[in-house]
């Protein structure tokens, strides 16, 4: 599959950091892409000290042996400078019309860029997801249901909820068009989540999302993975931040679903001017119904804001949906279900 500048595809975009336990796997999965069209790999190494620059080169050898065209790069600096460093490198020196985004620890089914390829050529301004299955087979079990299976329009109504991306870095596929509006990632290294700030910046940049509903990569889950480095108040700051410029501006009033802990955090999570709009919180709970309202004891308004507490079945939309799904047996979402809303409109999740 000889290949000039001009005629290059799509590039698969590969940081590599301290990969060798699984590096074989990873790039035999890109020597089996089964594709008609041109692609190449483009890896940058991040200051490994395991071993993985030199599999790398020895795989350069056998990609190219099978017209496999790969451009590799990296440094050898004391520390690594991050994985949003190491894709932006990875991308910079990469010739393809498209991205194809992968994770030096998963493997990709013969016909991902296949079927990637085939959806983006039709959606030029969308992040490219697909279904994914875990390694280990019962890692993170509900958030792996929750990517395989959200609708198309929950894609949009969801990426603000704790889960992250709609659709997960490691399954991205779009257009370098798309990349270069965006501006690349983050590079501010360990702990940022780089993939969660371009979605929420694509998503708000009118970009929009699709997901092959087939599964197309075997995402695995270790103790050393980058996402296990980044804090949940991190997440926590950059959702409110979001949600508020981008949804709660655009309603004079709302509801906090859930007068419990997650839905008081919220609450005080919010700006003066979001918090004025809250009409009150709304609960199942018979006694915290009873209590009539919640007090903001750290408010340093005098006198302290109060929020009335109400059952949802006396509550107006809109909604902020701070409870998480699929936890209660299913009463939640029969409850929510009675009042016949439209996600998206009268209600977002938050959880």
């Amino acid at each position: 599959m000889a290949a000039n500048d001009r005629t290059i595809d799509v590039s698969i975009i590969l940081p590599v950091y301290n990969a060798s336990k699984w590096l074989d796997e990873c790039l035999n999965s890109v020597l089996k892409q089964n594709f008609e069209g041109t692609f190449e790999l483009s890896a940058f190494n991040d200051a490994s000290t395991d071993g993985s620059l030199d599999m790398l080169k020895r795989w350069e050898e056998k990609l190219e042996a099978a017209d496999i065209p790969v451009i590799l790069g990296g440094h050898q600096g004391q520390q690594p400078k991050g994985v949003g460093f190491a894709k932006n490198q990875a991308v910079a020196q990469s010739r393809g019309r498209y991205l194809c985004f992968l994770d030096a620890d998963d493997v990709m089914d013969t016909h991902r860029i296949e079927l990637q390829y085939a959806a983006s050529v039709d959606r030029q301004n969308a992040i490219i997801g697909c279904q994914f299955h875990r390694e280990p087979a019962n890692s993170t079990e509900r958030y792996t249901h929750w990517c395989n299976t959200i609708t198309e329009e929950q894609l949009y109504t969801q990426a603000y909820t704790s889960h992250g991306p709609t659709v997960i870095m490691p399954t991205w596929f779009c257009s370098r068009e798309l990349f270069d509006r965006i501006g690349g990632f983050d590079e501010r290294g360990k702990g940022v989540p780089e993939d969660l700030i371009f979605f929420l910046a694509h998503l708000h940049n009118g970009g929009n999302v699709h997901r092959v509903n087939q599964c197309l990569l075997m995402y695995r889950y270790h103790p050393q993975a980058a996402t296990h480095s980044i804090h949940k108040d991190t997440i926590w700051t950059i959702r409110i931040e979001a949600f508020e410029k981008h949804v709660l501006s655009q309603w004079p009033l709302f509801t906090i679903w859930n007068a419990g802990k997650q839905g008081r955090r919220f609450y005080r999570s919010l700006t003066c001017e979001s918090q004025k709009k809250v009409m009150a919180f709304c609960d199942v709970d018979v006694k915290k119904i009873d209590k009539g309202a919640y007090i903001y004891e750290e408010s340093q308004e005098i006198p302290k804001p109060q929020v009335e507490i109400v059952h949802f079945r006396d509550a107006h939309p809109p909604f902020v949906i701070c409870m998480k799904q699929d936890l209660t047996g299913g009463e939640f979402e029969s409850n929510l279900a009675s009042l016949n809303l439209k996600e998206g409109k009268d209600y977002y999740f938050f959880s």
